[in-house]
Protein backbone atom coordinates (compact mmCIF):
# COMPACT_ATOMS: atom_id res chain seq x y z
CA UNK A 1 0.00 0.00 0.00
CA UNK A 2 1.25 3.47 -0.93
CA UNK A 3 2.00 5.18 2.39
CA UNK A 4 2.00 8.75 0.98
CA UNK A 5 -0.70 10.35 3.13
CA UNK A 6 -0.30 13.89 1.83
CA UNK A 7 -2.92 14.02 -0.90
CA UNK A 8 -5.40 11.15 -1.40
CA UNK A 9 -6.76 11.27 -4.95
CA UNK A 10 -8.72 8.02 -5.27
CA UNK A 11 -12.21 7.66 -3.86
CA UNK A 12 -13.51 4.64 -1.95
CA UNK A 13 -17.20 4.17 -1.16
CA UNK A 14 -17.99 2.02 1.92
CA UNK A 15 -21.46 0.43 1.79
CA UNK A 16 -22.72 -1.34 4.92
CA UNK A 17 -25.91 -1.05 6.92
CA UNK A 18 -24.00 -1.37 10.22
CA UNK A 19 -22.56 1.94 11.46
CA UNK A 20 -19.68 0.36 13.47
CA UNK A 21 -18.46 -1.45 10.34
CA UNK A 22 -18.61 1.74 8.29
CA UNK A 23 -16.68 3.67 10.94
CA UNK A 24 -14.08 0.92 11.27
CA UNK A 25 -13.48 0.79 7.52
CA UNK A 26 -13.31 4.59 7.32
CA UNK A 27 -10.62 4.68 10.03
CA UNK A 28 -8.67 2.02 8.12
CA UNK A 29 -8.86 3.78 4.75
CA UNK A 30 -9.02 7.53 5.37
CA UNK A 31 -5.23 7.96 5.36
CA UNK A 32 -4.98 6.55 1.84
CA UNK A 33 -8.25 7.48 0.10
CA UNK A 34 -11.07 9.97 -0.05
CA UNK A 35 -13.74 7.99 1.81
CA UNK A 36 -17.49 8.12 1.17
CA UNK A 37 -20.09 6.10 3.10
CA UNK A 38 -23.57 4.76 2.39
CA UNK A 39 -25.86 2.65 4.60
CA UNK A 40 -27.88 1.11 1.77
CA UNK A 41 -27.56 -0.12 -1.80
CA UNK A 42 -29.90 2.57 -3.07
CA UNK A 43 -27.77 5.35 -1.55
CA UNK A 44 -24.61 3.72 -2.88
CA UNK A 45 -25.83 3.73 -6.50
CA UNK A 46 -27.01 7.34 -6.12
CA UNK A 47 -23.61 8.34 -4.74
CA UNK A 48 -21.78 6.72 -7.66
CA UNK A 49 -24.01 8.64 -10.09
CA UNK A 50 -23.14 11.92 -8.37
CA UNK A 51 -19.43 11.39 -7.62
CA UNK A 52 -16.59 9.63 -9.42
CA UNK A 53 -15.86 6.56 -7.30
CA UNK A 54 -12.85 4.31 -7.92
CA UNK A 55 -13.58 1.46 -5.49
CA UNK A 56 -16.65 0.20 -3.62
CA UNK A 57 -16.40 -1.98 -0.51
CA UNK A 58 -19.83 -3.59 -0.43
CA UNK A 59 -21.54 -5.70 2.23
CA UNK A 60 -23.49 -8.67 0.89
CA UNK A 61 -26.23 -8.84 3.54
CA UNK A 62 -28.21 -5.59 3.70
CA UNK A 63 -31.94 -4.87 4.07
CA UNK A 64 -33.78 -3.54 1.05
CA UNK A 65 -31.47 -3.56 -1.97
CA UNK A 66 -29.05 -6.34 -1.03
CA UNK A 67 -25.38 -6.51 -1.88
CA UNK A 68 -25.70 -8.72 -4.96
CA UNK A 69 -28.49 -6.53 -6.39
CA UNK A 70 -26.36 -3.45 -5.70
CA UNK A 71 -23.38 -5.09 -7.40
CA UNK A 72 -25.55 -5.81 -10.45
CA UNK A 73 -26.70 -2.16 -10.58
CA UNK A 74 -23.11 -0.90 -10.28
CA UNK A 75 -21.87 -3.17 -13.06
CA UNK A 76 -24.51 -1.75 -15.41
CA UNK A 77 -22.98 1.75 -15.17
CA UNK A 78 -20.92 3.05 -18.16
CA UNK A 79 -17.61 3.15 -16.22
CA UNK A 80 -18.21 1.07 -13.09
CA UNK A 81 -15.77 1.23 -10.16
CA UNK A 82 -14.06 -1.88 -8.86
CA UNK A 83 -16.04 -3.68 -6.15
CA UNK A 84 -14.83 -5.76 -3.19
CA UNK A 85 -17.60 -7.78 -1.54
CA UNK A 86 -17.66 -8.33 2.24
CA UNK A 87 -19.73 -11.03 3.94
CA UNK A 88 -20.04 -12.62 7.36
CA UNK A 89 -20.53 -15.91 5.51
CA UNK A 90 -17.41 -17.59 4.14
CA UNK A 91 -19.23 -19.08 1.15
CA UNK A 92 -17.27 -20.26 -1.86
CA UNK A 93 -20.47 -20.36 -3.94
CA UNK A 94 -21.34 -16.76 -3.07
CA UNK A 95 -17.78 -15.65 -3.77
CA UNK A 96 -17.76 -17.28 -7.21
CA UNK A 97 -21.13 -15.71 -8.01
CA UNK A 98 -19.91 -12.25 -6.96
CA UNK A 99 -16.80 -12.48 -9.14
CA UNK A 100 -18.89 -13.72 -12.08
CA UNK A 101 -21.11 -10.64 -11.68
CA UNK A 102 -18.07 -8.39 -11.90
CA UNK A 103 -16.71 -8.03 -8.36
CA UNK A 104 -12.93 -7.84 -8.07
CA UNK A 105 -12.81 -10.06 -4.95
CA UNK A 106 -14.82 -11.51 -2.09
CA UNK A 107 -13.59 -11.26 1.53
CA UNK A 108 -15.19 -12.91 4.58
CA UNK A 109 -15.75 -11.07 7.87
CA UNK A 110 -13.98 -10.67 10.19
CA UNK A 111 -11.30 -9.49 7.75
CA UNK A 112 -7.61 -8.83 8.23
CA UNK A 113 -6.94 -5.10 7.81
CA UNK A 114 -3.67 -5.57 5.95
CA UNK A 115 -5.24 -8.12 3.62
CA UNK A 116 -8.14 -5.78 2.80
CA UNK A 117 -5.77 -2.87 2.06
CA UNK A 118 -3.67 -5.12 -0.17
CA UNK A 119 -6.73 -6.30 -2.10
CA UNK A 120 -7.94 -2.70 -2.40
CA UNK A 121 -4.59 -1.64 -3.83
CA UNK A 122 -4.71 -4.46 -6.41
CA UNK A 123 -8.28 -3.53 -7.39
CA UNK A 124 -7.34 0.11 -7.91
CA UNK A 125 -4.27 -0.87 -9.91
CA UNK A 126 -6.50 -2.98 -12.16
CA UNK A 127 -8.82 -0.01 -12.65
CA UNK A 128 -5.92 2.31 -13.46
CA UNK A 129 -4.48 -0.11 -16.02
CA UNK A 130 -7.87 -0.74 -17.61
CA UNK A 131 -8.56 2.97 -18.01
CA UNK A 132 -5.09 3.45 -19.48
CA UNK A 133 -5.72 0.64 -21.97
CA UNK A 134 -9.08 2.19 -22.90
CA UNK A 135 -7.44 5.57 -23.37
CA UNK A 136 -4.66 4.16 -25.56
CA UNK A 137 -7.20 2.26 -27.65
CA UNK A 138 -9.17 5.45 -28.18
CA UNK A 139 -5.98 7.27 -29.21
CA UNK A 140 -5.20 4.54 -31.76
CA UNK A 141 -8.71 4.86 -33.16
CA UNK A 142 -8.29 8.64 -33.39
CA UNK A 143 -4.99 8.33 -35.23
CA UNK A 144 -6.61 6.11 -37.84
CA UNK A 145 -9.19 8.72 -38.83
CA UNK A 146 -10.17 12.38 -38.77
CA UNK A 147 -11.25 12.51 -35.11
CA UNK A 148 -7.77 13.66 -34.07
CA UNK A 149 -8.37 16.86 -36.09
CA UNK A 150 -10.87 18.99 -34.20
CA UNK A 151 -13.14 21.50 -35.93
CA UNK A 152 -16.70 22.15 -37.04
CA UNK A 153 -16.03 25.49 -38.71
CA UNK A 154 -16.58 25.95 -42.43
CA UNK A 155 -12.87 26.41 -43.13
CA UNK A 156 -11.98 23.18 -41.32
CA UNK A 157 -14.72 21.25 -43.10
CA UNK A 158 -13.06 22.32 -46.35
CA UNK A 159 -9.71 21.04 -45.01
CA UNK A 160 -11.35 17.68 -44.18
CA UNK A 161 -12.77 17.49 -47.71
CA UNK A 162 -9.37 18.15 -49.28
CA UNK A 163 -7.63 15.62 -47.04
CA UNK A 164 -10.22 12.97 -47.93
CA UNK A 165 -9.60 13.55 -51.64
CA UNK A 166 -5.81 13.60 -51.25
CA UNK A 167 -5.89 10.25 -49.43
CA UNK A 168 -6.91 8.66 -52.73
CA UNK A 169 -3.94 10.06 -54.68
CA UNK A 170 -0.17 9.63 -54.73
CA UNK A 171 0.78 13.18 -55.77
CA UNK A 172 3.00 15.58 -53.84
CA UNK A 173 1.25 17.69 -51.20
CA UNK A 174 2.15 21.14 -49.84
CA UNK A 175 0.64 22.08 -46.47
CA UNK A 176 0.84 25.76 -45.54
CA UNK A 177 -0.13 27.55 -42.35
CA UNK A 178 1.26 29.43 -39.38
CA UNK A 179 3.34 27.67 -36.74
CA UNK A 180 1.24 25.56 -34.41
CA UNK A 181 -1.73 25.03 -36.75
CA UNK A 182 -1.22 21.26 -36.99
CA UNK A 183 0.54 20.72 -40.32
CA UNK A 184 2.27 17.49 -39.27
CA UNK A 185 -1.01 16.20 -37.86
CA UNK A 186 -2.60 16.64 -41.30
CA UNK A 187 0.35 14.86 -42.93
CA UNK A 188 0.05 11.92 -40.52
CA UNK A 189 -3.69 11.72 -41.18
CA UNK A 190 -3.05 11.50 -44.93
CA UNK A 191 -0.60 8.70 -44.19
CA UNK A 192 -2.93 6.78 -41.86
CA UNK A 193 -5.90 6.96 -44.24
CA UNK A 194 -4.13 7.01 -47.61
CA UNK A 195 -2.84 4.48 -50.10
CA UNK A 196 0.57 4.32 -48.37
CA UNK A 197 -0.65 3.61 -44.84
CA UNK A 198 1.14 0.24 -44.92
CA UNK A 199 4.49 1.98 -45.47
CA UNK A 200 6.58 4.19 -43.14
CA UNK A 201 6.00 7.85 -42.29
CA UNK A 202 9.41 9.55 -42.25
CA UNK A 203 9.45 13.15 -40.91
CA UNK A 204 12.37 15.49 -41.61
CA UNK A 205 12.53 18.94 -40.01
CA UNK A 206 14.65 20.82 -42.53
CA UNK A 207 15.32 23.66 -40.07
CA UNK A 208 16.46 21.38 -37.23
CA UNK A 209 19.21 19.53 -39.14
CA UNK A 210 22.54 21.35 -39.70
CA UNK A 211 22.68 22.42 -43.35
CA UNK A 212 25.99 20.62 -43.93
CA UNK A 213 24.36 17.33 -42.88
CA UNK A 214 21.09 17.67 -44.78
CA UNK A 215 22.34 16.03 -47.98
CA UNK A 216 23.53 12.99 -46.03
CA UNK A 217 20.22 12.94 -44.10
CA UNK A 218 18.22 13.01 -47.33
CA UNK A 219 20.23 10.63 -49.47
CA UNK A 220 22.50 8.71 -47.09
CA UNK A 221 26.23 8.19 -47.64
CA UNK A 222 28.78 5.50 -48.39
CA UNK A 223 31.55 4.53 -45.99
CA UNK A 224 34.54 6.87 -46.35
CA UNK A 225 32.65 9.42 -48.48
CA UNK A 226 33.68 12.23 -46.10
CA UNK A 227 35.50 12.68 -42.80
CA UNK A 228 33.57 10.88 -40.10
CA UNK A 229 31.69 8.57 -42.50
CA UNK A 230 32.88 5.37 -40.85
CA UNK A 231 30.08 3.24 -42.26
CA UNK A 232 27.33 3.28 -44.86
CA UNK A 233 24.24 5.19 -43.79
CA UNK A 234 20.74 4.89 -45.25
CA UNK A 235 19.07 8.23 -45.97
CA UNK A 236 15.49 9.36 -45.37
CA UNK A 237 14.42 8.81 -48.98
CA UNK A 238 15.37 5.14 -48.74
CA UNK A 239 13.73 4.79 -45.33
CA UNK A 240 10.50 6.21 -46.77
CA UNK A 241 10.24 3.49 -49.43
CA UNK A 242 6.57 2.66 -50.12
CA UNK A 243 5.55 5.31 -47.56
CA UNK A 244 5.52 9.06 -47.08
CA UNK A 245 8.40 11.48 -46.57
CA UNK A 246 7.32 14.60 -44.68
CA UNK A 247 9.55 17.64 -45.26
CA UNK A 248 8.70 20.17 -42.55
CA UNK A 249 9.85 23.81 -42.83
CA UNK A 250 10.82 23.24 -46.46
CA UNK A 251 11.36 27.00 -46.91
CA UNK A 252 14.63 26.79 -44.91
CA UNK A 253 16.28 24.47 -47.45
CA UNK A 254 19.40 26.08 -48.94
CA UNK A 255 19.59 26.70 -52.70
CA UNK A 256 21.98 23.86 -53.67
CA UNK A 257 19.84 21.30 -51.84
CA UNK A 258 16.73 22.72 -53.49
CA UNK A 259 18.32 21.90 -56.84
CA UNK A 260 19.16 18.34 -55.75
CA UNK A 261 15.67 17.79 -54.33
CA UNK A 262 14.17 19.03 -57.61
CA UNK A 263 16.28 16.58 -59.56
CA UNK A 264 15.13 13.72 -57.33
CA UNK A 265 11.48 14.69 -57.79
CA UNK A 266 11.93 14.92 -61.56
CA UNK A 267 13.95 11.76 -62.11
CA UNK A 268 12.56 9.74 -59.18
CA UNK A 269 16.04 8.51 -58.27
CA UNK A 270 19.15 9.60 -56.35
CA UNK A 271 22.60 8.42 -55.32
CA UNK A 272 24.07 8.28 -51.84
CA UNK A 273 26.79 10.80 -51.00
CA UNK A 274 30.03 9.27 -52.27
CA UNK A 275 28.15 6.55 -54.18
CA UNK A 276 27.71 5.83 -57.87
CA UNK A 277 24.67 3.58 -57.76
CA UNK A 278 21.26 5.11 -58.62
CA UNK A 279 18.47 4.28 -56.16
CA UNK A 280 14.82 4.57 -57.20
CA UNK A 281 12.55 6.82 -55.13
CA UNK A 282 9.23 5.27 -54.16
CA UNK A 283 7.77 7.72 -51.65
CA UNK A 284 5.02 10.30 -51.65
CA UNK A 285 6.36 13.74 -50.68
CA UNK A 286 4.40 15.94 -48.29
CA UNK A 287 6.00 19.32 -47.56
CA UNK A 288 5.00 21.95 -45.02
CA UNK A 289 5.92 25.57 -44.42
CA UNK A 290 4.83 28.57 -42.37
CA UNK A 291 6.31 30.90 -45.00
CA UNK A 292 4.74 32.25 -48.20
CA UNK A 293 6.70 30.26 -50.79
CA UNK A 294 5.36 32.40 -53.65
CA UNK A 295 6.85 35.47 -52.01
CA UNK A 296 10.15 33.61 -51.48
CA UNK A 297 10.06 32.64 -55.16
CA UNK A 298 9.60 36.30 -56.16
CA UNK A 299 12.55 37.20 -53.91
CA UNK A 300 14.61 34.41 -55.58
CA UNK A 301 15.06 32.65 -52.23
CA UNK A 302 13.15 29.56 -53.33
CA UNK A 303 13.26 27.87 -56.72
CA UNK A 304 10.10 28.40 -58.77
CA UNK A 305 10.37 25.01 -60.50
CA UNK A 306 10.70 23.23 -57.13
CA UNK A 307 7.72 25.17 -55.78
CA UNK A 308 5.50 23.86 -58.59
CA UNK A 309 6.80 20.32 -58.09
CA UNK A 310 5.92 20.42 -54.40
CA UNK A 311 2.64 22.34 -54.72
CA UNK A 312 0.70 19.78 -56.76
CA UNK A 313 -2.00 19.37 -54.09
CA UNK A 314 -2.14 22.40 -51.75
CA UNK A 315 -3.75 22.47 -48.30
CA UNK A 316 -3.88 25.68 -46.26
CA UNK A 317 -4.53 25.45 -42.52
CA UNK A 318 -6.20 28.59 -41.14
CA UNK A 319 -4.88 30.17 -37.94
CA UNK A 320 -6.96 29.70 -34.80
CA UNK A 321 -8.08 33.34 -34.80
CA UNK A 322 -9.93 32.63 -38.09
CA UNK A 323 -11.83 29.63 -36.70
CA UNK A 324 -12.97 30.89 -33.32
CA UNK A 325 -16.08 28.74 -33.43
CA UNK A 326 -13.81 25.71 -33.00
CA UNK A 327 -12.20 27.05 -29.81
CA UNK A 328 -14.69 25.51 -27.31
CA UNK A 329 -14.27 22.12 -29.01
CA UNK A 330 -10.48 22.38 -28.92
CA UNK A 331 -10.39 23.58 -25.32
CA UNK A 332 -12.51 20.67 -24.09
CA UNK A 333 -10.61 18.16 -26.24
CA UNK A 334 -7.22 19.21 -24.86
CA UNK A 335 -8.60 19.63 -21.36
CA UNK A 336 -9.87 16.05 -21.32
CA UNK A 337 -6.63 14.67 -22.74
CA UNK A 338 -4.31 16.65 -20.45
CA UNK A 339 -6.41 16.07 -17.32
CA UNK A 340 -6.37 12.32 -17.95
CA UNK A 341 -2.62 12.26 -18.58
CA UNK A 342 -1.89 14.30 -15.44
CA UNK A 343 -4.51 12.40 -13.40
CA UNK A 344 -6.40 15.56 -12.48
CA UNK A 345 -10.16 16.10 -12.21
CA UNK A 346 -10.35 19.41 -14.11
CA UNK A 347 -13.27 18.89 -16.48
CA UNK A 348 -14.31 22.26 -17.95
CA UNK A 349 -13.85 26.01 -18.06
CA UNK A 350 -16.35 28.60 -16.86
CA UNK A 351 -18.32 30.61 -19.47
CA UNK A 352 -16.30 33.71 -18.52
CA UNK A 353 -13.00 31.88 -19.09
CA UNK A 354 -14.28 30.47 -22.39
CA UNK A 355 -15.15 34.00 -23.50
CA UNK A 356 -11.54 35.00 -22.83
CA UNK A 357 -10.30 31.99 -24.83
CA UNK A 358 -12.50 32.98 -27.77
CA UNK A 359 -11.47 36.66 -27.76
CA UNK A 360 -7.72 35.94 -27.55
CA UNK A 361 -5.77 36.01 -30.85
CA UNK A 362 -3.69 32.83 -30.22
CA UNK A 363 -0.48 33.85 -32.07
CA UNK A 364 0.93 30.38 -31.32
CA UNK A 365 -2.28 28.71 -32.53
CA UNK A 366 -3.25 25.20 -31.41
CA UNK A 367 0.18 24.40 -29.99
CA UNK A 368 -0.03 27.47 -27.74
CA UNK A 369 -3.50 26.44 -26.56
CA UNK A 370 -2.47 22.88 -25.76
CA UNK A 371 0.61 24.03 -23.83
CA UNK A 372 -1.41 26.62 -21.90
CA UNK A 373 -4.09 24.11 -20.91
CA UNK A 374 -1.43 21.68 -19.72
CA UNK A 375 0.00 24.42 -17.52
CA UNK A 376 -3.45 25.39 -16.19
CA UNK A 377 -4.35 21.79 -15.39
CA UNK A 378 -0.97 21.12 -13.75
CA UNK A 379 -1.37 24.18 -11.50
CA UNK A 380 -5.10 23.79 -10.92
CA UNK A 381 -6.57 23.27 -7.46
CA UNK A 382 -8.42 20.18 -8.77
CA UNK A 383 -11.77 21.92 -8.24
CA UNK A 384 -13.21 20.78 -11.56
CA UNK A 385 -13.24 24.03 -13.56
CA UNK A 386 -10.86 26.71 -14.80
CA UNK A 387 -12.02 30.30 -14.21
CA UNK A 388 -10.83 33.72 -15.39
CA UNK A 389 -8.63 34.23 -12.33
CA UNK A 390 -6.68 31.09 -13.30
CA UNK A 391 -5.71 32.56 -16.69
CA UNK A 392 -2.42 34.42 -17.33
CA UNK A 393 -2.53 38.20 -17.80
CA UNK A 394 -1.67 38.04 -21.51
CA UNK A 395 -4.91 36.14 -22.14
CA UNK A 396 -7.23 38.26 -20.02
CA UNK A 397 -5.64 41.55 -21.06
CA UNK A 398 -4.16 40.94 -24.54
CA UNK A 399 -2.13 43.51 -26.43
CA UNK A 400 -4.42 45.36 -28.89
CA UNK A 401 -1.95 44.69 -31.74
CA UNK A 402 -2.75 40.97 -31.49
CA UNK A 403 0.78 39.93 -30.62
CA UNK A 404 -0.37 38.01 -27.58
CA UNK A 405 1.41 40.07 -24.93
CA UNK A 406 -0.32 41.87 -22.08
CA UNK A 407 -1.62 45.35 -22.90
CA UNK A 408 0.44 48.34 -21.79
CA UNK A 409 0.24 52.13 -21.82
CA UNK A 410 -2.62 54.49 -20.94
CA UNK A 411 -4.95 53.18 -23.64
CA UNK A 412 -4.13 49.64 -22.64
CA UNK A 413 -4.87 50.41 -18.99
CA UNK A 414 -8.35 51.71 -19.86
CA UNK A 415 -9.07 48.69 -22.03
CA UNK A 416 -7.84 46.37 -19.29
CA UNK A 417 -10.06 48.08 -16.71
CA UNK A 418 -13.13 47.90 -18.96
CA UNK A 419 -12.47 44.28 -19.86
CA UNK A 420 -12.01 43.25 -16.23
CA UNK A 421 -15.11 45.18 -15.15
CA UNK A 422 -17.20 43.55 -17.86
CA UNK A 423 -16.01 40.05 -16.95
CA UNK A 424 -16.55 40.73 -13.23
CA UNK A 425 -20.11 41.97 -13.76
CA UNK A 426 -20.92 39.12 -16.14
CA UNK A 427 -19.70 36.58 -13.59
CA UNK A 428 -21.89 38.12 -10.85
CA UNK A 429 -24.94 38.13 -13.13
CA UNK A 430 -24.50 34.49 -14.09
CA UNK A 431 -23.99 33.43 -10.48
CA UNK A 432 -27.21 35.21 -9.50
CA UNK A 433 -29.19 33.70 -12.36
CA UNK A 434 -29.35 37.20 -13.93
CA UNK A 435 -31.17 38.59 -10.92
CA UNK A 436 -30.05 42.20 -11.17
CA UNK A 437 -30.80 43.14 -7.56
CA UNK A 438 -28.90 40.13 -6.21
CA UNK A 439 -25.99 40.74 -8.57
CA UNK A 440 -25.83 44.43 -7.59
CA UNK A 441 -25.67 43.51 -3.89
CA UNK A 442 -22.86 41.03 -4.60
CA UNK A 443 -20.98 43.73 -6.54
CA UNK A 444 -21.58 46.37 -3.87
CA UNK A 445 -23.24 48.83 -6.26
CA UNK A 446 -26.75 50.25 -6.76
CA UNK A 447 -29.06 48.35 -9.12
CA UNK A 448 -29.38 51.42 -11.39
CA UNK A 449 -25.59 51.59 -11.67
CA UNK A 450 -25.53 47.94 -12.65
CA UNK A 451 -28.18 48.49 -15.34
CA UNK A 452 -26.18 51.39 -16.82
CA UNK A 453 -22.99 49.30 -16.91
CA UNK A 454 -24.85 46.37 -18.46
CA UNK A 455 -26.06 48.68 -21.21
CA UNK A 456 -22.57 50.13 -21.73
CA UNK A 457 -21.00 46.67 -22.02
CA UNK A 458 -23.84 45.21 -24.08
CA UNK A 459 -24.70 42.57 -21.48
CA UNK A 460 -28.04 40.81 -21.49
CA UNK A 461 -29.51 37.60 -20.13
CA UNK A 462 -29.28 36.08 -23.63
CA UNK A 463 -25.55 35.60 -22.89
CA UNK A 464 -26.29 33.53 -19.78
Amino acid sequence: MNTDKSAPTQTVLIVDDEAPVRESLETLMEDYFVVLKADSGEKAVKSIHETEVDLVILDVMMPGMGGMATLDAIMRLPDPPEVIMLSATDSARLGVQAVKQGAFDYIAKPFDSRELLKVAEKALEKRRLQREVNYLRSEVVKLSGFSNIIGNSKVMQEVFRLVQQICNTDSNVLITGESGTGKELIARTIHSKGQRRGGPFVPVNCAAIPQELLESEFFGHEKGSFTGAHERRIGKFELAKNGIMFLDEISTLRQDLQAKLLRVLQEREFTRVGGGHAIRVNAQIISATNQDLRELVSERKFREDLYYRLNVLPIHLPPLRERKGDIPLLVRHFLERVAYRLNRKVSDVTPEAMEVFQSYQWPGNIREMENLLERLVAFSSDQGTIDVQDLPNELVFPDPDGSGGAITGSKGLLEARDRFEKMYILSALRKSGWNQSEAARALGIHRNTLIKKMSAFGLSSRQG
